[in-house]
């Protein structure tokens, strides 16, 4: 099936306003994520999904990762000789302009991949908060409204310093919107419909101020643009910072949390790779942890993700933590409540502790760094 309403338009050039030692390398959106997936996966599934094949991504300046990751766009339907995988010029962000997904300045800058679409519609959307959403429906909904704008929210069930609020009329209609969010809030999704005539349109009235996200720039005008709103109820988990990555994937343990997300009817579709299953010796020990391909187990392991080609030895010992592709945990070492980036040997008999409310994390093959 092919969408012939609309393209898509990820930007995946921002970061977070907190230093991390996993986007030393990599940006936010070519984070791991449940073992085998990266967050960029999500949105291009969303689009997959919704038969969207022509989808432009904003890359950032450390853009290796994500190319590698994405290649043609096979795995996303998008190696297509009409339309298919755009990768896209952007600005570096820094981490000062928190909250901003949409600079305008990125999408006056390729306004080409706009104007050239015959669809009508641009689904626009970050990638920092995963969700697994029926984007056809959602279309359809927008066109239905007549609006020039939908934007996808859901209640805050936790309360939230690094989303945006919305205030919501009559009719479903946004009025404005804050930064930060309470329980019970409208905590806008980073993911909107907009008319391509209208985007358009702001391109052209508003490249004065091309410094500012898309709906900063025209938020005095939401009575004239009359933006909408689609109520998205189920699960939408954000990450902003070292502390949300790391309880984020550990409440994805949880199995009726994963279903969530992962669902027969909306696959989330991710690079493949030719690895073996995992294997488990007889002394392996392994307890509500989620165990990717190519990983050998002969320790134990509880509570915890592991990716590609992780390696636990006989006499190890993880728990509650993230263990990167490439890892090898040796004879008697244990590893409890901490993030170790890719291609990190943990020395036999060596402890990496960290606590649930103080992650330990240790960045690529650099364990003096550890902190």
């Amino acid at each position: 099936m092919i969408n012939r309403k609309a393209i898509g338009y990820i930007t995946a050039n921002y970061s977070s306003k907190e230093h991390s030692a996993l986007l030393e390398s990599r940006p936010l959106a070519s984070c791991p994520f449940m073992g085998r997936y990266r967050l960029i996966d999500f949105p291009l599934s969303n689009m997959m999904n919704a038969g969207i094949r022509t989808v432009g991504v904003v890359l950032p300046t450390n853009y290796r990762s994500i190319v590698d990751h994405l290649g043609s766009g096979r795995e996303w339907e998008l190696d297509r000789k009409k339309g298919g995988l755009f990768l896209l010029q952007g600005s570096a962000y820094g981490t000062a302009k928190t909250g901003i997904r949409f600079l305008l300045r990125d999408i006056i800058k390729n306004r080409t991949l706009f104007e050239r679409a015959p669809e009508p519609y641009v689904v626009m959307s970050g990638t920092n908060i995963v969700f697994n959403i029926d984007l056809a429906h959602v279309i359809e909904s927008h066109e239905t409204s007549g609006a020039g704008i939908t934007m996808i929210y859901r209640a805050a069930d936790r309360a939230l310093d690094d989303i945006t609020r919305l205030e919501i009329g009559e009719n479903g209609r946004v009025t404005s919107f804050a930064s930060g969010c309470s329980y019970g809030d409208n905590k806008f999704l980073d993911c909107f419909v907009i008319n391509r005539d209208l985007l358009l349109q702001i391109i052209d009235d508003y490249e004065s101020i091309d410094y500012l996200d898309l709906f900063e720039a025209i938020r005095n005008d939401f009575g004239r643009i009359d933006v909408c709103s689609y109520e998205f109820k189920s699960l939408a988990v954000g990450m902003f910072n070292e502390e949300t990555y790391y309880r984020r994937s550990m409440e994805m343990l949880n199995p009726d949390v994963m279903h969530a997300l992962f669902t027969h009817e909306r696959p989330i579709m991710t690079k493949a790779h030719d690895t073996p299953p995992a294997k488990y010796a007889p002394s392996s020990n392994t307890r509500n942890s989620f165990i990717s391909a190519g990983c050998r187990i002969e320790g134990d392991v509880s509570g915890s993700i592991l990716s590609r080609d992780v390696i636990v030895e006989s006499g190890a010992y993880v728990s509650n933590s993230i263990i990167m592709q490439g890892c090898v945990i040796e004879r008697g070492a244990r590893v409890e409540n901490a993030i170790l980036d890719k291609n990190n040997t943990v020395p036999a008999q060596t402890e990496l502790r960290g606590t649930p409310d103080h992650v330990l994390v240790v960045p690529k093959k650099d364990l003096a760094r550890a902190k």
